[in-house]
């Protein structure tokens, strides 16, 4: 029997790769639901293709254009978060890719788990911000949370097999961005240059937060949460090559590492097909062909947002969402020019120095500090 799969940000780089694995599983992996902000063209095609059970989108006047070109097929269209929420609540997914860019992604992510479907995660801000109540709700619903970044994805398969008392550390691999050797004044570093990244191909969130590192800090606070270990038992490295996404050190002294391709087909497939692993249909990494791994320390003065993150952690509760929300804004403000490159850590310490010693009970109350964090990195501006 097929596995049931809902995409939640369908259109976007990971989206795409996941329609990707599907296509290669067409008798085991079906879609059932398909979610984008505003791609409606591309969705279309999507639907069409995949003919789920429902497709959500964000504007009324596109969900009407949808179901004008869908008519007298089985598939459902609703519009804006309330009808994905609702959506996602209904269509029974054995798995839930989610990767709707920054906080955006929280709800629905949340309304997947208590509808008892497993997350493959590419949203690291909704673990970042709500990672406690993520885990505490993935545990009460039985549900998988399976880590589609290439650096998670990878911690989780080093530490198959292990126990977690033997592992020393967990090492994620940064490939330090487009200004790891960059000789001029980081003030004058343009949108353009930031989006240039050596490795991969992302969205320009993702991009621009691989510029500053933010990534890097981002993803040990989701590491934190996803595999519990202690902000000081996460280390970071620079490996500019990008062929090992991350490593664990055992405390015997052994390291054990994941290589594969810059290709997030990979960790895609690791999540769809989990607990098993399915033959890869993509060409894979021949390690005969001039391999040449480095690795070097992160200079934490260079990219202060590291070091932000690692703080954020340490003071716990809110600190985590208050981070993530000043550092949407910053970015949004860097990419349309109203800042310079040095700004965004300015401002995302400023905002987690007055807003993130603030309490939270709920979901409900990080998304209002979300809120206030986003109003108040504005008026910073």
């Amino acid at each position: 029997m097929a596995k049931r799969v809902s995409i939640l940000g369908s259109t976007g780089s990971v989206g795409r790769s996941t329609c990707k694995v599907i296509d290669a599983f067409p008798d085991d992996l079906q879609v059932v639901l398909l979610a984008a902000r505003s791609s409606r063209d591309d969705l279309l095609v999507q639907a069409r293709r995949y003919r789920p059970e429902v497709v959500a989108i964000g504007s009324m006047e596109d969900a009407n254009r949808l179901r004008a070109e869908l008519a007298g097929t089985n598939t459902r269209v609703v519009v804006g978060e309330a009808g994905l929420l609702e959506a996602t609540a209904d269509v029974a997914a054995d798995i839930t890719i989610s990767a709707i860019v920054g906080a955006a992604g929280l709800k629905p992510t949340m309304a997947a788990i208590e509808a008892g479907s497993d997350i493959g995660l590419a949203n690291k801000e909704a673990m970042v911000v709500a990672g406690t109540f993520m885990k505490h709700a993935a545990e009460r619903m039985g549900a998988a949370i399976l880590p589609v970044d290439s650096e998670h994805n990878a911690l989780h398969q080093c530490l198959r097999g292990e126990k977690q008392e033997e592992v020393k550390r967990l090492i994620l691999t940064a490939s330090g961005g487009p200004f790891r050797t960059y000789a001029g004044a980081f003030a004058d570093i343009t949108p353009k240059q930031a989006l240039n990244h050596p490795t991969w191909d992302m969205g320009p969130k993702i991009t621009i937060d691989s510029a500053t590192m933010m990534n890097k800090g981002l993803e040990v606070i989701e590491a934190h949460h996803l595999f519990g270990f202690a902000p000081e038992a996460i280390d970071i490295v620079v490996h500019p090559q990008s062929i090992v996404h991350s490593l664990i050190e055992t405390r015997d002294g052994s390291y054990k590492a994941q290589l594969s391709k810059t290709d997030m087909c990979d960790p895609i497939q690791y999540a769809l097909t989990w607990p098993e692993r399915y033959p890869s249909p993509f060409e894979g990494l021949d390690i005969t062909k001039g391999l040449c791994l480095e690795f070097f320390p992160v200079d934490r003065l260079r990219f202060p947002c590291i070091q932000l993150a690692y703080d954020a952690l340490q003071v716990g509760g809110s600190a985590p969402a208050v981070l993530n929300a000043a550092n949407e804004v910053s970015v949004e403000a860097f990419l349309a020019g109203s800042i310079l490159f040095t700004d965004i850590p300015i401002i995302n310490r400023r905002c987690l120095d007055h807003l993130g010693h603030r309490g939270a009970d709920s979901v409900e109350d990080l998304l209002a500090l979300d809120l206030e964090t986003r109003a108040f990195a504005h008026t910073l501006l």
